[in-house]
Formats: C-alpha cells, sequence, structure tokens
C-alpha cells in the first residue's frame, strides 16, 4: 500500500471467424483468471516511470478530531529491471521523503533502499532523520509496521513491503472474487480483485491485509488491514485516481484506525513523473543535506 507504487493491462480476446458466411463463428475460450501471486506481482512490478518528484499534504485527526497538518516532498527512483526502469538504476527502488511543514517536524526526513530478494542479507534498509537528535537512524525489519511519524501510516506502508514475506490467496475463499471500486467524486464503477495478503511471520502487529486490486491497472485502491486478534483495525481507502503522464497514480487517499480512533488523509498536490533522478540523490548525505 505504499504511497509510491502507484501497469495497465490489456485483456487480448481472439475471435476467429469461418471462411463460409453461413457458418457460425465459434468464440474463442476466455482467458484463465490470474492468480493470487500473480497479481501481487504486477501490484509491485506495474510501470510508474524511472523516477517522479511529488509534493503531498497529510492531514493527521485525534480521536478528539483535533487537526495537524503537514507538508513533504517525496521523490522517487526505479530499481533494475523494474518496468520503465533505466539501464543504469540501482539493484532495487529508492525513495527520499522531506518534511517542510510544520517546524516542529521541518527537516525531518526519510530514505529507504530496497534490496530485491529473500534472504537476509537482503532485507530493505531504512534510514531516519531527526534534526532534533542530529544524526540518522535506521529503522530495524521489526520497527516497519510502527507508526510512521506519528500518523496512521506505517514505516512498511510508506517504504514498501517485501512481496516474499507475504502469502496470497484470493479473499472469502473465491476465485476470483467479484468486487468494484467508484472514485468518492463519482463516475463508473471499475472491476476489482479482493487479495488477501498474509504474512508469513503472523507474530507482527498487522499480519492479514485484504486488498481491493483494480483489474485494469493493477492499482491498490482500498484495503482492510487486520491486527493479531485478526480484528479489522485500519481501513484504507483511496478516493480519487488520475491518470498523470499515462500513469495511473493515488492522488487523494485515508487510513482509518477504527481501535485508536484516528485518521491520516494524504493527498498529492504535484507530481512529475521521469525528471531524471539518479542513485546519488538518494544517499545517506543527501538525507542529511535534504533535511538542514
Amino acid at each position: 500500500m505504499s504511497a509510491t507504487r502507484t501497469l495497465t493491462a490489456a485483456a487480448l480476446t481472439v475471435l476467429v471467424v469461418g471462411a463460409s458466411s453461413i457458418v457460425a463463428p465459434s468464440a474463442a475460450p476466455q482467458p484463465a483468471p490470474p492468480t493470487p501471486d500473480a497479481i501481487a506481482r504486477q501490484v509491485q512490478d506495474r510501470n510508474t516511470g524511472r523516477d517522479s518528484r511529488s509534493e503531498m499534504r497529510m492531514k493527521l485527526y485525534d480521536r478528539h478530531g483535533r487537526l495537524r497538518e503537514r507538508a513533504m516532498s517525496l521523490v522517487s527512483l526505479r530499481g533494475r529491471g523494474a518496468p520503465g526502469a533505466a539501464a543504469d538504476a540501482p539493484n532495487g527502488d529508492r525513495l527520499l521523503i522531506r518534511f517542510t511543514y510544520p517546524n516542529d517536524i521541518r527537516g525531518t526526513s526519510f530514505l529507504v533502499w530496497e534490496h530485491p530478494g529473500a534472504d537476509v542479507k537482503s532485507e530493505d534498509e531504512r534510514f531516519l532523520f531527526l534534526p532534533s537528535l542530529g544524526r540518522v537512524r535506521r529503522i530495524a525489519g521489526a520497527e516497519t509496521q510502527e507508526s510512521f511519524v506519528g500518523s496512521d501510516f506505517t514505516y512498511e506502508d510508506i517504504g514498501g513491503r517485501e512481496l516474499e514475506d507475504y502469502t496470497y490467496a484470493f479473499a472469502d475463499g473465491v476465485s476470483p472474487p467479484s468486487a468494484s471500486w467508484t472514485p468518492s467524486g463519482g463516475g463508473a464503477p471499475r472491476e476489482a480483485w479482493r487479495l488477501e495478503s498474509r504474512r508469513k511471520d503472523a507474530s507482527v502487529e498487522f499480519p492479514r491485509v485484504v486488498s481491493l486490486v483494480l483489474k485494469d491497472s493493477f492499482v491498490v485502491v482500498g484495503a482492510d488491514i487486520y491486527n493479531r486478534r485478526n480484528e479489522k483495525q485500519k481501513v484504507y481507502t483511496v478516493r480519487r485516481i488520475d491518470q498523470v503522464e499515462g500513469i495511473w497514480t493515488v492522488m487523494d487517499s485515508e487510513i482509518v484506525n477504527a481501535l485508536e480512533k484516528t485518521r491520516t488523509e494524504l493527498a498529492v498536490v504535484s507530481i512529475d513523473y521521469n525528471v531524471g533522478l539518479k542513485e546519488s540523490d538518494f544517499s545517506r548525505r543527501e538525507l542529511e543535506r535534504a533535511a538542514r
């Protein structure tokens, strides 16, 4: 459910027509639906360009309805082998977030280096720079499902998750389940899959997620997030998606924590793709420089 992994799939139907006009054409067999694992892979690998730069606004509501607002910039770079990635791209995606408002969080920055692979040595690296401490803190793997700077999103939501850490199935045992999504502002409903993801390590805080994935673009537009007691603790909802430079992009979303009675909204103010970023823009030195 990352804010940065936001492939358009086309289904080809072949119609074979008989040579004689008095022979009825036979309908081609329908293609088999994709497997849950294949859908998860498409969500992970869909084309989001070589890189991107965006400005975002975050609104945080506490249990009493009190509002705090934050502004941040986000830059991302796709890793080698990803659709649209440059030939000299790093081995894994890169992400850098810089908070610019308000003053009490201004300068706080978050850096992610993804390392594809299932072994321990290839675990993704996450770094948080806190200006008040004047140093970089590494976010350990055990902390990835903790709150991201006080919001209802987690470090994993923002920085991405390892595909291999989860098993996948169609939700409710229906293959494939029938679902749809309609933008909150209105419009035609769009068909979707309900995909269940279960963490292989069941001891984590949120081991189960049921996501709503659009069939035409593999964008995740909703998710029910369950805690260790199998209670639906959080609900992620996408309210609007736009096609920006040919890429379907989540523009407005929210996540609600039903148990804590809190809510976080995230909106994209502006975004550009393929702006020419390079690996050196995502170094630890850049993390600290950006935070000053």
